[in-house]
């Protein structure tokens, strides 16, 4: 099967992982401090904070910044759940906006605009597929609001422009990212004592460390706020350290592969929409092509799993999801239901060659063909 996504590990990462088990300190010790500073370092930031997924650090951010109950939280709905969980994670009431449209599903300024009231204190940008929204404008909006901005940057490791925009910037290095730790996210914030915040929380609110007391005098500690278990482990800064060598070259290959999909795709199945059709700084980190309105998109999934090609959703709705959807009933968003309808994501990554990207094309060339034949024989009876 040609997967949607597939982390490369190799002999370094077990090599790794096996000097961690043999030095016998397995969290929060000399590594995952490495892996903060080579991080911040490659993003341009002068520190970061890791932890133990995306979400914790979404989580850490928003609480980091006060944000609680009776505050409201622009997000997109075109996200994983995540995002808006986090919101509620803090007591806060996520409010969902549309995307700018089916060639630029990302957050709308316009639509963000007609759902800000006195209540709103923050908006998550979520960097799609890897592509970043425009920063000035962002950067305005919340400025004339007194907003904060915090990136879900889930899908754009390694682009220094990221944790830029406003507040600060949480990544993901779940299995299938750009880079992985297996479990794990980070936080950057050019604001230290936002940083120190997050730190602090991050570990019970505790003022030392276990790998800290080792090295001091005395073994006491304080516990200064509410905190969470959000740490990172040694074993996934080991992995970690070892990804990061290797993140701007994966990220180029993830470009050129997305580039022979955008002349293979336009050649070979011209109805397809590919988002982004603008240059725009991206990660690349998945391929996301919406399908004609004629075709099934059940259909064209089960054709190319036929030829042995994996296929996904980025994403349903989170508004359309029963928990959402039951606590925030009547919301409706066009222009992210058009978009999720018929989005389909196809094999990104570093491991896809010219060869494997021409077969995803063909494939889908022949279920649209079956499609339009279908569609048009549909018509015929009808009429």
């Amino acid at each position: 099967m040609l997967l949607v996504s597939a982390p490369i590990l190799g002999v370094p990462e077990k090599a790794a992982l096996s000097q961690v088990i043999d030095s016998g300190w397995l969290t929060m010790g000399d590594r995952v401090r490495e892996f903060e500073q080579a991080f911040a370092s490659m993003h341009g930031a002068r520190d970061c904070v890791a932890v133990g997924s995306c979400t914790a650090a979404l989580h850490l951010l928003l609480h980091a910044l006060g944000i609680g109950p009776g505050d409201e939280v622009l997000v997109p709905s075109l996200t994983f759940v995540a995002t808006a969980n986090a919101v509620l994670y803090v007591g806060a009431t996520p409010v969902f906006v549309d995307i700018e449209s089916v060639d630029v599903p990302l957050i709308s300024v316009a639509e963000a605009e007609a759902r800000c009231t006195t209540r709103t204190k923050a908006v998550i940008l979520v960097h799609f597929a890897g592509y970043l929204p425009d920063r000035e404008q962002w950067q305005r909006f919340a400025r004339l609001r007194g907003l904060h901005i915090i990136e879900d940057a889930a899908h754009a490791p390694g682009l220094r422009e990221v944790g830029t925009f406003g507040a600060a910037a949480a990544f993901s290095f779940y299995g299938n990212k750009n880079m992985t730790t297996a479990e794990g996210g980070a936080v950057i914030a050019r604001d230290p004592d936002l940083l120190d915040r997050v730190r602090l929380a991050r570990g019970h609110g505790m003022t030392t460390g276990t790998h800290q007391r080792l090295n001091s005098r005395t073994p006491q500690y304080d516990v200064t706020m509410l905190g969470f278990n959000y740490r990172m482990d040694e074993m996934r800064a080991a992995i970690g350290l070892v990804q990061l060598q290797n993140l701007q070259e994966w990220n180029e290959i993830r470009r050129i592969i997305a580039v022979l999909y955008r002349r293979l795709i336009a050649d070979r199945c011209p109805a397809i929409v590919i988002p982004f059709s603008e240059p725009r700084t991206s990660a690349y980190h998945i391929m996301p092509i919406v399908l004609p309105r004629y075709a099934s998109r059940q259909d064209v999934i089960d054709e190319l799993r036929t030829q042995g090609i994996q296929t996904t959703i980025h994403y349903p709705p989170v508004h359309q999801m029963t928990f959402y959807r039951e606590r925030f009933p009547g919301v409706s968003l066009p222009q992210t239901e058009d978009f999720a309808e018929r989005e389909l994501t196809i094999p990104l990554h570093p491991q896809i060659t010219s060869a494997a990207a021409e077969s995803v094309v063909a494939a889908l060339a022949a279920a649209l063909k079956t499609g339009a034949l279908k569609a048009g024989a549909q018509r015929g009876t009808a009429a």
